[in-house]
């Protein structure tokens, strides 16, 4: 007679991965970035609601109402998916330069002045094909917001200006320029209460997806934050940009072009904003004038820090972040909020998001620890 003696692992069956610390120590750092951030915004949510409440308000019917104006109908979703596009390419601005160890937070500026160098190749090339009007736009607002932040990042470079105050102080110049313009020289005199540019007529406008009130530069965001990904992570320039941003030093002793880095990566950065400058052009507003200054630019710092500069995970962020935005409007008609109230959830967010950031590589269960 032979005893068999069972294994423990097939008796009791495969070993759960979050009891795994193999499992962990390989992807502990992974469920960190899904963890931590996600930790850190059901924390503002909650505080949030501690907010509201002191007002009088149940926090249980602003959870409710903010999902129903971000998610809860085929309207609110379309209205969600038309705020993410921009968020997308403006994150972009602040995620692509977070590569090479740099932090840009002026994607307001370059969407400014993609969206007047945009608007100016459109009225410039008025009579021509609405294709080449609507490609010289793109031309010019990617250009255009690329070069601005191409400028923090040569201030960086050859003055060591540092990159965060410059690329601010940008917004507020770029924000100059365009009243200047607006006001100005590009001026429609038939604007007379909110002085902005002519219009650069309905056919030249990129229009909508079909069968949806989305307009195509959530497409555009989309693409471009997978070829960002790509260029990033699957390419050999994203990899030396990558060297760069652990180690300037050693990267330079290694004979890396730090300063063809710097400048090519604020270039795309900034060509991402200018492009939603041109999107909100093209696609929305249909000229240039003050309402381009709705702050998608530093809501895109929001998204790119809540992603950890993912340009992948930007995406999801975006939309949810576009959703936040979109349900003010109920919140003001169903619970008396102001409107501007998901701002002040959007700052609560960005603190506890910097805050987390100490957290990372400290939680002992996601390094297979006890």
């Amino acid at each position: 007679m032979t005893t068999e003696t069972a294994d423990p692992v097939s008796a009791v069956g495969a070993v759960a991965p979050a009891a795994d610390a193999g499992f962990l120590q390989r992807h502990g750092a992974t469920i960190e970035y899904v963890l931590i951030p996600g930790a850190a915004l059901v924390g503002a949510l909650a505080l949030f609601g501690i907010f509201v409440a002191l007002f009088g308000k149940n926090p249980l019917d602003l959870y409710f109402y903010m999902y129903q104006g971000a998610f809860g109908t085929w309207f609110s979703w379309q209205n969600t998916l038309t705020r993410a596009a921009p968020l997308i390419l403006t994150a972009l601005c602040t995620a692509l330069p977070a590569q090479l160890g740099m932090v840009i937070i002026g994607g307001e500026g370059a969407l400014l002045i993609g969206a007047l160098s945009a608007t100016s190749a459109a009225l410039a090339l008025q009579g021509m094909p609405p294709l080449v009007i609507q490609i010289a736009m793109v031309c010019a607002g990617v250009i255009g917001g690329g070069l601005w932040i191409m400028l923090s990042g040569a201030l960086r470079q050859y003055r060591g200006v540092n990159e965060t105050i410059s690329s601010l102080l940008l917004v507020y110049i770029a924000l100059a320029i365009l009243n200047h313009l607006v006001e100005g020289v590009m001026r429609d005199p038939a604007s007379l209460n909110k002085p902005s540019t002519r219009e650069i007529s309905a056919v030249n406008m990129i229009g909508t997806i079909p069968g949806t009130d989305v307009h195509w530069g959530l497409v555009f965001g989309l693409v471009a934050a997978v070829a960002a990904y790509i260029l990033i992570y699957h390419t050999v320039f994203g990899f030396a940009a990558r060297v760069a941003g652990g180690n300037i030093r050693a990267a330079k002793i290694v004979g890396l072009g730090v300063g063809r880095l710097i400048l090519t990566i604020c270039f795309l950065a900034g060509g991402a904003a200018g492009l939603a400058g041109m999107v909100e052009v093209a696609a929305v507003q249909g000229r240039t004038n003050a309402n381009l200054a709705a702050g998608y630019g530093f809501t895109g710092i929001l998204v790119a820090f809540l992603a950890r500069q993912n340009p992948l995970a930007i995406i999801p962020v975006a939309i949810l972040l576009g959703g936040i935005s979109a349900s003010g409007g109920l919140l003001q008609r169903r619970l008396g909020l102001p409107d501007a109230s998901v701002l002040v959830l959007q700052g609560i967010i960005f603190v506890f998001v910097l805050a987390s950031d100490a957290l990372y590589g400290r939680i002992g269960f996601l390094k297979g620890k006890s």
